[in-house]
């Protein structure tokens, strides 16, 4: 067996151009009138200050795929501005997950740490324009001076400085003569401006705080809309790519590549966020369900974080696909979550070997089958590919089937076991219930079936047929397994609504994770590789998980088999 979801994997059937969007008319329309003259150059500039998310996932495939299908270059840069939040755990996972997804920025990794020399020498130079001035108010008083979206702001009674003054404060601020939050760097634009964001802005903060790269060097750090713009000037991005929400953002954006004048002139674009449902998407939401213990990590299986749907199961080739299919709109919508798993579904369904596993068993013993006699079956690995071959199952006397799978007294088309009924056992016989056994407490432990031995699948005589076919493993050779089942982790749609405020943990799925401790597998799952994804016939698609030991496997269901989606597209059509 080999080991699942490398990069490579990821990689290997990216060739497809990316579809059309907005954006990319953008683009076609910038080379055919000059406007863009070099190469088009994108950025996925994520801060980090956690792991990425499906939202994140979706901007890398942008990003990257939108350089890819116009020739040109896309840029890893970490915005790492914040050093209060700011860990290189977060850098590290980052790096991962991009790669993971099947993406490669060469020798383009950057960090907005790169140019704090540049961009204090240029708030130095808005400083002697006078266009930037140093501000003694009080974070709450600057909210109070902004005014509203109804009324203008008023100027900041340090607004007036002199350019020598300024100059002389804000080497004391980078020098750490002042206390943390005493003093800021704004830019001088327009306190009535109808755009809160022209109400000048902050520009640097003091924070004495150790960065994950510069160490101690610097007490002043620049603010994301001051720092951002220069650092895709820096590097020549042509195209800044990025979510809604900083649409409002855009006017300042271009404030600071007209004042500065950084040598080159990148335009930002927007586009609308992934938003989906039972889900947040929140950065600091997300991390509160770690720090506060709700999940367990970054990386727990119900987390939207790429790490944690990698760890589920998800593949890159169905994530990409996901990305694709939602699209790239201006308008922000919510996007159904059974879109994810039909994707998921859709990739595992061709890739993915089918195997058997009991979840919850119960014991059949076949008593007229040859006592220690264990016969090998051949069984087909995946009937959607005829290339995936066969695999060979032990077959004997004593095997488990799922407690589900019988009823003592069956209802209305049940067709499964019950006494005096027969069953077909998957790729095997036609075994009947002769007796069932129970306990003391009248639970059923055991029943005693026979099997007939001209009804082997395949075989010669194997017509006979009945209505139901069950999986079963056997005894003697099952493998005991640990079976994780997971559910949304939200049992409302909208948990990311503003109704819910910091109570949105109060809407957590208590049922989002159902740990089985005794099920079985087929002996093939013995040698099974952590990611490797395998259909459980009639569970879902399963992955292992990296907290498999030697012979205690750990499998996360990462979809079940019904497919809700398809099912909706096909009555759509």
């Amino acid at each position: 067996m080999t080991t699942a979801g490398t990069a490579d994997e990821a990689s290997r059937d990216f060739s497809r151009e990316l579809p059309a969007n907005f954006i990319q008319d953008i683009i076609s329309n910038d080379l055919k009138t000059g406007k863009v003259r070099s190469t088009i150059h994108t950025r996925f500039p994520p801060e980090p200050n956690g792991y990425l998310h499906i939202g994140h996932a979706k901007s890398i495939c942008l990003n990257f795929g939108l350089a890819k299908a116009n020739n040109g270059l896309c840029n890893l840069r970490f915005d790492d501005t914040n050093p209060s939040k700011e860990e290189t755990e977060f850098v590290e996972s980052i790096m991962r997950d991009v790669r993971w997804l099947g993406f490669d920025w060469d020798d383009r990794l950057y960090y907005a740490s790169d140019y704090f020399d540049k961009c204090y020498e240029w708030a130095v130079q808005l400083i002697k324009a006078g266009k930037a001035y140093v501000c003694d108010l009080s974070s709450e008083e600057i909210r109070a001076y902004r005014g509203t979206l109804t009324e203008p702001g008023k100027d900041s009674p340090y607004r007036n400085r002199s350019i020598e003054e300024n100059l002389n404060l804000f080497e004391r601020m980078k020098n750490g003569d002042f206390l943390d939050g005493s003093r800021v760097l704004r830019a001088k634009i327009d306190m009535a401006s109808p755009n809160m964001n022209m109400r000048d802005p902050v520009l640097y903060r003091i924070m004495r705080a150790t960065h994950h790269r510069t160490g101690d060097k610097w007490c002043i750090y620049p603010m994301y809309d001051y720092s951002h713009p220069l650092g895709d000037a820096i590097e020549n991005i042509t195209h800044s790519v990025c979510t809604l929400e900083f649409a409002d953002h855009r006017p300042l954006y271009d404030w600071f590549i007209e004042n500065v004048r950084p040598g080159a002139e990148p335009h930002q674009y927007e586009f609308a966020r992934l938003n989906l449902n039972y889900t947040v998407m929140s950065k600091r939401k997300l991390r509160r369900l770690v720090e506060e213990g709700y999940v367990n990590g970054w990386d727990d299986p119900r987390m939207p974080t790429i790490s944690g749907l990698r760890r589920r199961g998800y593949t890159p080739e169905s994530i990409r696909d996901f990305c694709e299919r939602i699209g790239v709109a201006k308008r922000d919508s919510v996007v159904d979550i059974g879109l994810l798993e039909h994707c998921i579904r859709e990739d595992l369904n061709r890739k993915a070997r089918r195997v058997m596993a009991v979840l919850k068993p119960l014991k059949v013993v076949l008593t007229n089958y040859p006592e220690n006699a264990v016969e090998w079956l051949d069984i087909e690995n995946n009937p959607e590919n005829p290339d995936a071959g066969s695999r060979k199952v032990p077959f004997g006397r004593e095997l488990y089937i799922e407690q589900d799978d019988f009823m003592e007294v069956p209802v209305k088309k049940f067709f499964r076991l019950s006494p005096g009924g027969e069953v077909r056992l998957k790729g095997a016989f036609i075994i009947k219930c002769e007796e069932v056994v129970k306990d003391a407490s009248g639970n059923i432990i055991e029943l005693r079936c026979t099997y007939d031995p001209n009804t082997r699948s395949g075989g010669p005589a194997s017509g006979r047929k009945v209505k139901g076919t069950l999986h079963w493993v056997q005894a003697s050779h099952a493998i005991p397994a640990e079976v994780r089942l997971y559910e949304n982790l939200f049992i409302v749609e909208d948990p990311d609504n503003d109704e819910y405020g910091t109570d949105f943990v109060s809407k957590i799925n208590p049922n989002s994770l159902q740990v089985l401790q005794n099920c079985l597998v087929e002996p093939e799952l013995a040698q099974a590789q952590v990611e490797e994804r395998f259909q459980f016939l009639r569970h879902g698609y399963f992955s292992l998980d990296q907290d498999s030991k030697p012979g205690l496997p750990v499998f996360n269901r990462i979809v079940p088999l019904r497919d809700s989606w398809a099912k909706i597209q096909k009555t759509a059509q």
